[in-house]
């Protein structure tokens, strides 16, 4: 306990990730404010949920589409450089949204056309942000550092839409009981996002790259691309743990994204029961993020066989999820399944960040990321064609029994419970 307590004194004492720390909850903070007055300035400007969904929509598919050329460019420039051109943008896209709003021209054609441009963005945003880390902090304290990160982050996405709600009500909420130009918290709410980015930006000056992959010849990036792909591919232990996670998010992510609400809608208390357990699991994944860092690096064998077993017990949790009768029952259930999910979390990324190549990171994490990202409308679509001929007892009975069943099977039928800690072999490289 005493070494732990040593290793966080240590990791907080660096200048060097003070800066990308205190940038973090910035911007985190920030995020969170847009996306509640993102899809609130659609519903109030138009009246229309399906429009609302429509332009969400917008941003998550540049952002799926070109995030592997975004993981390519990270690798060729510098995570660094990526991620402060793509802060320099968002500022000035949040702060034309912000404009907009401020002065009443609350055109759909507008707003569709910046959420487009902030999707795309986020494509080189997200892999560059990612591969930041073991650039910034010695090998050794990336689990440490990657728990704090993710702490920070899912402490804003707890605190930052009470916040923005309150905020946006505060100011105006461009309802009709306030008035159609009064949309003034909205606004605010945009300004507030532009000036976290550009505030980040300045923070992200003051980082500087201790491990910086060195430099080669460029190559297109089309190449550069499927090099990357090449590379995840030709890695056993990458190959196995990236098909594995996407089966697993396919049929498990649906359940999360869709059938929660439907729970709460028709068994639980409305929308309100589905802000309790959603807040609960956000906790319980706070909590997982936080044993990480008091557990370090603890295994179970290796970390193959340490993710398996945490899937199997997130899948036995599930099985009852869709027979609970009251709010405390789910919230019990997903508390469970959050702290659990927070901590492997956390394995994860350090997994990835240290089997993965400097050079080759930015494209890894962005295969990481694609496949998520991929997967996740895919998920939610299945789920809810699922749900016209199924119950939510049998959905997430038969959600957690996939999970549960793919672990065993991953275990017995594959590499997956002998992936170890560490770099990727040189023979493999």
């Amino acid at each position: 306990m005493d070494e732990q307590k040593q290793a966080r004194a240590a990791l907080l004492g660096e200048p060097n990730f003070r800066w990308m720390m205190g940038g973090a909850i910035i911007s985190a903070m920030g995020d969170q404010f847009t996306m509640i007055a993102l899809p609130w300035l659609v519903l109030v400007s138009t009246g229309d949920p399906l429009k609302m969904g429509l332009v969400i929509a917008l941003m998550s598919v540049p952002r799926a589409v070109f995030i592997l050329l975004g993981g390519a460019l990270v690798d060729r420039y510098s995570p660094k450089s990526m991620l402060m051109i793509s802060k320099y943008v968002n500022t000035v896209l949040l702060g034309l949204l912000a404009a907009m709003v401020l002065t009443g021209h609350m055109q759909l054609l507008l707003i569709s056309a910046l959420a487009l441009a902030i999707g795309f963005a986020s494509a080189f945003s997200i892999p560059a942000g990612t591969s930041m880390l073991p650039n910034v902090v010695a090998p050794a304290q990336l689990p440490l550092a990657n728990g704090v990160m993710m702490g920070i982050r899912q402490v804003t996405m707890l605190a930052g839409p009470l916040l923005a709600g309150m905020l946006i009500a505060l100011f105006g909420d461009g309802s009709r009981a306030g008035g159609a130009a009064n949309a003034n918290g909205i606004g605010i709410a945009f300004a507030l996002d532009s000036a976290s980015f550009l505030l980040s930006a300045w923070t992200l000056s003051k980082v500087r790259l201790l491990h910086a992959a060195p430099k080669t010849a460029p190559e297109p990036v089309l190449r550069a691309v499927g090099a990357g792909v090449k590379m995840v591919w030709n890695d056993m232990a990458l190959r196995t743990s990236m098909l594995y996670w996407g089966l697993c998010a396919f049929v498990v992510g649906g359940a999360m994204q869709v059938a929660l609400p439907v729970l709460a809608n028709t068994v639980l208390h409305g929308a309100s029961a589905l802000g309790v357990i959603m807040g609960v699991h956000g906790a319980g994944s706070l909590a997982g993020m936080a044993l990480s860092g008091v557990l370090g690096k603890f295994r179970v064998r290796n970390f193959g066989t340490t993710v398996l077993l945490v899937d199997v017990l997130v899948g036995m949790l599930l099985i009852p999820l869709g027979l609970v009768a009251a709010t405390w029952q789910a919230a019990a259930l997903l508390l469970a399944i959050g702290v659990l999910g927070g901590f492997v979390q956390v394995a994860v990324f350090s997994w990835l960040q240290q089997r993965v190549p400097r050079a080759m990171l930015g494209r890894a994490m962005s295969i990481f990321m694609f496949i998520f990202m991929g997967v996740a409308p895919l998920s939610a679509a299945l789920t809810g064609w699922l749900l016209q001929y199924m119950t939510l007892a049998q959905l997430f009975g038969g959600a957690g029994l996939f999970l549960v069943g793919a672990a065993l099977l991953a275990w017995l039928l594959t590499p997956m419970g002998t992936i170890a800690d560490g770099a990727m072999p040189s023979t493999e490289r």
